[in-house]
């Protein structure tokens, strides 16, 4: 669309993590620096946590382009499984075929793959992306398969890439193994106001074919205000900026067209509510049993506990690569961004209004469904009551049954039905001269007068 207009090769605020356009800023080196050490000393479980959009898929995408032939990586993306999907999922994409087995042959085969690979100088690196998906089972399951270890060392390494609602699982008391396990940790923090200006340059200077485009210092801190620092949202409000100077034939990016922007953006509810760049924790409450385990703070060195430099890791070999730095003694206070403390307080009552409204719809559509239910209700009680009177009435009576009845000269058939044939005269005479008197019949024998109709004499 743009990439024309301002000389780019291609668009350089694209949503995909794109490891091409990995800024190096101070928190995702250091996480980065974490990952390689925690895989190159064979640490059981390493784990990094960021908020929506910090960019760990980005991170991680990095690290798998860098591992040797010594790594063998199966990775989980999709995490919304039980337990023994989540072993399928693992060992399918480690080119083995669980179906139709039973899951201790699904793990007996899992195991002599593992073994296979240490014996042909291989690890295998179990990532799993998503974690905070993970249902407490799961958790429980991934932490029975770092148990598969031989003497000196583990067969499988896990990693595990998550939001902060990770560390609310975490904390409960059933997950207290697992949690005792993790020998490496690191937490994403937001970008400050420096590092949104280079971030965004560095990323219009890679895509750039001749002298790059750069958005002035306060623009950038615009967007930094806006965005909390959370490098997705920088990319959208970013491209849309230059979306909106194409449109214009703007050659130039000021604080006027960022302004437009964002409003635009704000009104079409792209960009959503400001975010918290202090947010660590889950803004799911943590249960009152977790809050033993103690407040987690804003540092790169300390998550439920552990500590996530490399060189400071008890179990951490002498040998230590030169680029796991260790952790500063202070902890780096994280980036505040102007303005958003203010502007979440003037979101507050907004949002409780919208809670309100909501809560008087839900009740209305109840008493709409009860309403609806009673009418049902009432319909169907009256179509019994017609069924039940149906039944109990006599049957009805056609017209012409009815006029027989009232008139019983009337043939109850139409046509009237054709009347027997007469009997014989023999028959009929027979039967008369049963009825005739002694003296009669006395004088029909003396003077041999042959029988006939009564009628007739």
């Amino acid at each position: 669309m743009y990439e024309r207009f301002y000389r780019l090769r291609e668009r350089p605020f694209a949503l995909t993590p794109d490891p091409d356009y990995l800024y190096p800023s101070k928190m995702h080196s250091e996480a980065l620096g974490y990952l390689r050490y925690g895989i190159e000393s064979h640490a059981g479980f390493v784990m990094i946590t960021g908020a929506i959009g910090s960019g760990k898929t980005t991170l991680l995408q990095t690290l798998l382009r860098t591992v040797d032939n010594r790594i063998t990586v199966s990775r989980v993306m999709n995490t919304l499984l039980d337990p023994r999907e989540l072993i399928e999922a693992a060992m399918i994409d480690l080119g083995l075929d669980p179906a139709g087995m039973s899951k201790p042959a699904m793990l007996k085969m899992f195991g002599e793959f593992l073994v296979n690979e240490r014996a042909a100088g291989r690890m295998v690196l179990l990532v799993i992306d998503e974690a905070q998906n993970l249902s407490l089972p799961a958790l429980e399951e991934i932490r029975m398969l770092s148990n598969m270890e031989t003497e000196k060392s583990k067969l499988v390494q896990i990693l595990l890439i998550g939001q902060p609602d990770l560390r609310d699982k975490l904390s409960r008391p059933e997950l207290e193994q697992l949690r005792q396990r993790i020998t490496v940790s690191h937490h994403l923090l937001p970008l400050d106001t420096e590092e949104t200006a280079r971030y965004i340059n560095h990323r219009l200077a890679r895509a750039s074919i001749g002298a790059p485009l750069e958005f002035p210092r306060a623009v950038t801190d615009r967007i930094h205000d806006r965005s909390g620092g959370i490098p997705r949202l920088i990319n959208v409000i970013a491209d849309a900026t230059l979306v909106f100077g194409y449109g214009e034939e703007r050659c130039e990016i000021d604080e006027a067209l960022i302004k437009d922007v964002i409003a635009d953006l704000d009104e079409t509810g792209v960009l959503g509510l400001l975010p918290n760049p202090e947010r660590i924790a889950s803004v799911v409450p943590v249960e009152p049993v977790m809050a033993a385990t103690g407040p987690v703070t804003a540092t790169t060195g300390d998550v439920l506990g552990l500590r996530t430099a490399g060189p400071s890791v008890e179990a951490a070999p002498a040998s230590a690569p030169a680029f796991a730095a260790p952790v500063p003694a202070a902890p780096r206070a994280a980036p505040t961004a102007p303005g958003v403390g203010r502007a979440n307080l003037a979101i507050e009552p907004e949002l409780a209004e919208r809670e309100r409204q909501l809560r008087e719809r839900e009740k209305q559509i109840a008493d709409r469904e009860r309403d609806l239910a009673e009418q049902r209700r009432v319909l169907a009680e009256q179509h019994r009551i017609l069924r039940a009177a149906a039944a109990a009435a006599p049957p009805p009576v056609s017209a012409g049954v009815a006029l027989a009845e009232s008139r019983p000269d009337t043939p109850t058939h139409w046509p009237p039905r054709s009347e027997a044939p007469a009997p014989s005269s023999y028959r009929y005479v027979a039967q008369r001269r049963e009825t005739r008197t002694f003296w009669r019949r006395l004088r029909d024998t003396l003077f041999g007068i042959e029988p006939v109709l009564e009628d007739s004499l």
